[in-house]
Parts: C-alpha cells; sequence; structure tokens
C-alpha cells in the first residue's frame, strides 16, 4: 500500500524504520514522485539539505537533497555510491530525525552516485565537500545507520541526555 503524500512527517529517533535498510523503489510511478515532493517540502520546512526515505516512514530507496554547493534540490531513487580515492574530513553533522545532535563525523571528500531521477532516467554525477557528505548521509539513511553509530566515544558521552529524551518521547 503507498502511503499518501500529505501524511508524511520526519520521524524522529528511535523510530524503528530508521534502523531498517530499505528496499529499491521497483519503478517511478505518480506516487512515488508525490512522495519525492513532499520530502523536498518537509526537508525546506525543517531548513534540512537532505532527507531519506526511512527518515519519513517509508523503507524505500530514495532521497532528496539541497546542497548550497549544488544550488539545485535533487531527487536520487535507488542510489548507488562509490567514494572516489582522495582525503578524508571530519566536519559537523546533523539530521532532522536526531534534533538537538550535532557531532564531528569523519568521511571521504569525493564521491561518485548512480541513480534515477523522477522521470526514472538514470542519473550519474560526482562530487567533492558537502554534496559528497550530504550522500554519504543520506546512503547511511538507506542502510539503517544513523549518526549515532559514526560518534566517538566522548560525542557519546556529550549526546547521551539528549538521545535519552528523545527515547523517552518516543514512549
Amino acid at each position: 500500500m503507498t502511503p499518501k503524500a500529505d501524511d508524511l512527517r520526519i520521524l524522529k529517533y528511535p523510530a524503528a524504520v530508521l534502523r531498517q535498510r530499505a528496499r529499491d523503489v521497483p519503478q517511478v510511478t505518480p506516487e512515488v514522485r508525490a512522495v519525492a515532493l513532499r520530502m523536498i517540502e518537509l526537508m525546506n520546512e525543517e531548513k534540512g539539505v537532505g532527507l531519506a526515505g526511512p527518515q519519513v516512514g517509508l523503507g524505500w530507496r530514495l532521497f532528496v537533497t539541497n546542497s548550497p554547493e549544488d544550488q539545485e534540490t535533487r531527487v536520487y531513487v535507488n542510489p548507488e555510491l562509490r567514494l572516489l580515492p582522495g582525503e578524508r574530513e571530519r566536519h559537523e553533522e546533523g539530521c532532522l530525525s536526531i534534533p538537538g545532535v550535532h557531532v564531528e563525523i569523519e568521511r571521504p571528500t569525493a564521491a561518485a552516485i548512480i541513480a534515477r531521477d523522477l522521470e526514472g532516467h538514470p542519473v550519474e554525477r560526482e562530487a567533492r565537500g558537502f554534496t559528497a557528505r550530504i550522500w554519504q548521509h543520506e546512503l547511511d539513511h538507506l542502510n539503517g545507520v544513523l549518526i549515532i553509530d559514526r560518534m566517538s566515544p566522548i560525542d557519546k558521552l556529550a549526546n547521551r541526555k539528549t538521545l535519552k529524551e528523545l527515547e523517552a518521547d518516543a514512549k
């Protein structure tokens, strides 16, 4: 059963779907397009730069981005990411599903992506810097990985109270 796009909202940690590996989208349909457009609305309302299917309760391999470097909102259906050789960099990351938590995460600085767009056409792109970081963060969501899984022990201690509050709010 396809969800109604208007009913979608951003789920917060510890929602179970955030920990599940998302499934491929069999084909780009009008329903998939409506969901992607709603995801863009939600991302923009929260002033985010990316949002993945699991974050709105869908186990779909789909994410949307709005990177300042890219200067265009994009939709990636069934993305595959290849990390490119080069430097790694630590940078602060936050997550719309884990409000109040911002941690330094080390990631490669360059990546290539292969996906489908909202018309079902193949898309191939390469990016460096912030856009590559966004892709990696969103692909983590599609694999059930959260920034809290990439935290240092010190960050885990520093954010323990906020995470416990999110867990309590979910009960």
